[in-house]
């Protein structure tokens, strides 16, 4: 395993770990009882995978239904120092709540303390006030950090990267948690602040919300040869130093092998990656066309500056991903997210497209004329049943 400095914290963070959120039984809690042998035994056997191939991030949450509690079944098992174990709680309007349920977080652990405390979703101005104002969820973080139940703090978001940044540079937390992978670098801008303030840096879900991977389509697996989706993906983010570690969903033991290759290319990064990107960028540009390719996000409203809040920065994105790399269900699987998703992922549908006039709000853009249609034609190719967050199905 190769590890890396994890900021400010000084921990060797492996640059895999072992997220939480795949192999649980559940997403809502249930009595200890009524979790099936057979689950808890695959979970133990992945944890037990991931410290010997020495992944020794755990990673999980109390929005993660019954993870907690059957991590507690197996987490005392190991030599307590030998693991970093990070749990995330939700900001609340009650602190005292977010205190509570902390507590309930490390009971399921059976653990004394976390080495990582995260607030779990800082992803609007609401969630940022609710952990940053005085008497906030930051406050009783720093408590429990007092009391020696929490190392140390860190945010997890699926905000945009100006929330995001405007939370680094508190610099009030030790590490964050964030999207950014080939598919989707929206937040490179987070991850230079994250540096600039000396914080660890932590990529969620890479492989699935970074593309599906673990079931990539064949065109894109013919781009990213003679590595795979996943290696491709891995070795993208690992390529540069800013970038501490991937997480790792795991559904059972198995789905460590493919990322574990990785390990073995990334003193070689620069000599394998470029013929790949140029064959990715290659094929975006023969499909959607060069000047779409490099101006398509020029000047695009926000959601909330457009008539429906409809999301079109996010419903090209996956237009383009559709077209480009047949990457048609994974595409369909967060587009259907829009109008369920609330704060984790927002905007709405191009559902309504003959109701609005997007003409003001798209003044500034070169493709101002034919978005609309774009948009529509986005619709007609991902829409399908909504589909609900995996935390509320």
């Amino acid at each position: 395993m190769l590890y890396r400095r994890f900021g400010r914290t000084e921990l060797q963070m492996p640059v895999f770990s072992c997220g939480g959120m795949r192999y649980q039984f559940k997403w809502e809690d249930v009595p200890n009882n009524e979790i099936p042998a057979d689950n808890q035994a695959n979970l133990e056997a992945t944890i037990r995978r991931a410290v010997e191939v020495g992944i020794n991030h755990i990673e999980t949450a109390r929005g993660y239904g019954t993870s907690e509690m059957q991590l507690g079944r197996v987490l005392p098992q190991f030599p307590r120092e030998k693991l970093i174990v990070q749990t995330k709680v939700s900001p609340k309007a009650d602190a005292k709540e977010f205190r509570e349920t902390f507590e309930q977080s490390l009971q399921n652990l059976q653990l004394d303390y976390v080495d990582l405390l995260g607030l779990h979703g800082i992803n609007h101005a609401e969630s940022f006030d609710h952990s940053i104002r005085p008497g906030g969820c930051l406050e009783v973080a720093q408590q429990l950090q007092a009391e020696g139940k929490v190392r140390f703090i860190g945010f997890s978001t699926h905000g945009s990267t100006d929330i995001i940044v405007q939370t680094i540079n508190t610099n009030l937390f030790d590490y964050v948690n964030l999207h950014w992978y080939y598919i989707n670098q929206w937040n490179w801008a987070a991850i230079e602040a994250a540096k600039r303030h000396d914080m660890g840096v932590f990529i969620i879900s890479p492989s699935n919300k970074g593309g599906l991977l673990y079931e990539p389509p064949q065109k894109l697996v013919n781009l990213c040869a003679p590595l795979s989706p996943i290696v491709f993906n891995d070795l993208f983010c690992l390529s540069h130093q800013e970038v501490h570690t991937l997480s790792v969903g795991a559904a059972k033991p198995q789905d460590f092998d493919e990322h574990l290759k990785t390990l073995e290319l990334v003193d070689q990064a620069s000599e394998i990656l470029p013929p790949i990107l140029a064959r990715l960028e290659s094929e975006a540009i023969a499909t959607l066309g060069e000047d779409w390719v490099k101006s398509w996000q020029t000047n695009l409203p926000t959601f909330e500056e457009t008539p429906g809040e409809v999301n079109i920065r996010v419903i090209l994105w996956l237009r383009n991903l559709a077209i480009a790399y047949d990457l048609v269900e994974y595409a369909k699987m967060r587009y259907n997210l829009l109008g369920d998703g609330s704060h984790w992922f927002p905007g709405n549908k191009a559902d309504r497209l003959g109701e609005l006039n997007l003409r003001q709000c798209l003044a500034r853009n070169p493709h101002a004329d034919k978005i609309p249609q774009l948009l529509e034609q986005a619709h007609q190719l991902l829409a399908g049943e909504a589909v609900k967050r995996l935390s509320r199905t």
